[in-house]
């Protein structure tokens, strides 16, 4: 507009909004966004370097027992009749239990802020709710709790095949791992997923729910180591099943084994892998229960 007081120059724009064209999502795009962003941050993607240490830090260390027992084979192939065999895949199942230090620092990383900064709200007006949410933040620490446990035993397994007198005949020999290790995996990431971000859900402090994870695990696991004491191969004691951190390892070796391993604290407890099935779904129950009471009332 020239000539507009006292000469001075302008222009007129036309910015007025246009509606959206695009594709709509209904709530499973939205909790599958959710999802991924969840991922995301608890990965460190798209944040500053230091976000990424602890992650991937965890998967170097849980991934080192494949990278040595695969390097022990190799070397000695050609000299020893019998393979030396650093770890088992049943035993490799209980080394993902490092993984509780990622849980205490992840679960509170994707939970703790959307409460603190006052953002579930926003997220609750439709078409996203209190049952979305839940499963989209519990379900993106299960897959990458899965991943970490996975990747390292998928790596042993290519490897003791490939250091094998017998590529093929090590695959059809060991059949069983290619389920045994899955299902005993995704027993202990939906265990200590759940767990986490049920404690986590219940403060807007990180650190204070990272403390309370440890804390829990940390507890329950002495408590249960002073009440069985010193035991015998098979003389177990069922107070062994109040150690909720080694829970997900009695299901594994019911899944190995058949039944739960002579030498553990719960060997020779009668029905004992029963006992710690129906503990595990009470758990994992009571954790989705905290979360779904937790989110709904924020949800209204």
């Amino acid at each position: 507009m020239p000539g507009a007081l006292g000469g001075g120059g302008g222009a007129v724009y036309d910015r007025g909004y246009r509606p959206y064209e695009g594709p709509r999502g209904r709530r499973g795009a939205a909790t599958f966004a959710l999802f991924k962003a969840s991922v995301r941050r608890a990965l460190g993607l798209r944040r500053s370097w230091r976000q990424k240490v602890a992650p991937f830090t965890l998967l170097a260390v849980v991934t080192m027992p494949a990278i040595v027992n695969i390097g022990v084979g190799y070397v000695t192939r050609d000299q020893l009749t019998d393979r030396i065999e650093i770890i088992t895949y049943r035993d490799y199942v209980g080394v993902s239990s490092a993984l509780l230090l990622f849980i205490a620092i992840v679960a509170p990383d994707v939970i703790c802020p959307d409460r603190r900064q006052r953002v579930l709200p926003l997220m609750f007006s439709r078409p996203l709710v209190g049952i979305d949410y839940v499963a989209a933040k519990v379900g993106a620490i299960v897959a990458i709790l899965f991943a970490f446990s996975f990747i390292p035993q998928m790596i042993l397994f290519i490897g003791n095949m490939l250091v094998s007198d017998s590529a093929l005949d090590y695959f059809t020999g060991h059949l069983d791992v290619l389920w045994k290790v899955p299902l005993s995996v995704l027993v202990l990431s939906v265990h200590y997923a759940v767990i986490g971000v049920a404690i986590a859900s219940l403060t807007d402090r990180r650190i204070v729910a990272g403390a309370s994870v440890i804390g829990l695990f940390l507890v329950t696991s002495i408590a249960s180591g002073v009440l069985v004491g010193d035991f015998r191969p098979g003389e177990g004691s069922a107070a062994a099943l109040i150690n909720v951190l080694a829970l997900p390892l009695y299901l594994r070796d019911v899944i190995f084994l058949g039944h739960i391993d002579r030498g553990s604290p719960l060997g020779g407890v009668a029905t004992g892998g029963l006992f710690a099935l129906v503990e595990f779904l009470a758990v994992v129950a009571l954790g989705l229960v905290v979360l779904w009471r937790r989110y709904r009332w924020t949800e209204h």
